[in-house]
């Protein structure tokens, strides 16, 4: 199967003269030799420029559309020789740094630039074009500056219900060409149930640089530490303290929620241990795409074991706790 140069280039069979020019213009500098020192830049390089040189001529291209390569290299098929089809059969030249001086006017662009990236200075998709490469047609758009980023440190009351909070921010302003420090108040809506590491984004909130787009500030939700409870997706999590005969012979404990009620736990005899987790449900955080539903508020217990037992009581332990 004979090359196919549009696949080289990354474009599809309709693509026109400029949408020709400019994918031989990334890749061209993308694979330079000079710029890319991997194992597979130069033969790359040199692909890409064979196929720029048959794509950009009206001739070559309608042949290989019609034929192939290998109708391109060796003439029409069904036809004897090169003469029946015109006198025509095209062979790359095998010279890419050619191509490349007569597309960029300079067999080494790049040395103007002192050694600066050149992805940075004229290629990046989103950089301003700068002197001779404007004029060569590079349609970028302004660079936006990093996202700005904060951590919201929230209660889980707040996440329990929502609730608005208003953030000061500075940021600097052009104001008829100078540049003047502001302070603004952004509103932030925190829906119930929200997960720490939700995102609030306002955009293009940052500084003003010339020919720089604004940073957009972002908020991250963080969970403030809470006193009573962990958090857990939108299950929490609250730990009663109870001791060891508590754990073997029952025990009723009063479990506090974050609306202030409290809710009854009594063990009935059932033994409880380190692992065990009682579970009401309903009783947690709000689910945040469905908060007309909870999740549960999980009851665990710590069990503190007594430091020494009388050696009196040793034996009528052993004879009363089972074995296993």
């Amino acid at each position: 199967m004979g090359k196919d140069f549009y696949k080289t280039l990354g474009i599809s069979r309709t693509a026109n003269d400029d949408e020709i020019k400019k994918a031989y213009r990334k890749l061209a500098l993308k694979y330079h030799p000079d710029k890319n020192k991997s194992a597979k830049a130069e033969e790359r390089f040199k692909e890409v420029a064979e196929a720029y040189e048959v794509l950009s001529d009206k001739k070559k291209r309608d042949i290989f559309d019609q034929y192939g390569e290998d109708g391109l290299k060796h003439g029409i098929p069904g036809h004897s020789d090169a003469s029946e089809s015109g006198g025509f059969a095209y062979q790359f030249h095998g010279d890419p740094r050619a191509t490349f001086a007569q597309f960029f006017g300079s067999s080494d662009p790049f040395s103007m630039f002192f050694g600066n990236d050149i992805e940075e200075i004229f290629m990046s998709d989103d950089g301003a074009p700068r002197g001779l490469f404007a004029s060569m047609g590079f349609h970028t758009r302004a660079v936006q500056d990093p996202p700005i980023e904060h951590e919201l440190y929230v209660t889980l009351e707040d996440i329990n219900t929502g609730c608005h909070k208003k953030m000061q921010v500075s940021r600097i302003r052009q104001i008829n060409g100078q540049q003047r420090k502001e302070i603004k108040l952004l509103n932030i809506e925190i829906k119930p149930g929200w997960k720490a590491g939700t995102k609030i984004t306002f955009t293009k909130e940052g500084d003003e640089r010339p020919n720089r787009i604004a940073a957009d500030v972002v908020f991250i939700i963080r969970d403030k530490p809470h006193a009573l409870f962990r958090r857990e997706g939108s299950d929490i999590h609250y730990t009663a303290r109870i001791t060891l005969k508590q754990a073997l012979c029952g025990v009723s404990v009063q479990v506090p929620t974050l609306e202030g009620a409290t809710l009854s736990y009594c063990s009935n005899g059932e033994v409880l241990n380190p692992h065990s987790i009682k579970r009401f449900n309903e009783r947690g955080l709000p689910f945040p795409k469905n908060p007309t539903h909870r999740g549960a508020l999980c009851l665990s217990f710590e069990i503190s074991f007594p430091k020494t037992i009388a050696q009196r009581l040793v034996k009528p332990l052993n004879d009363l706790l089972p074995n296993a």
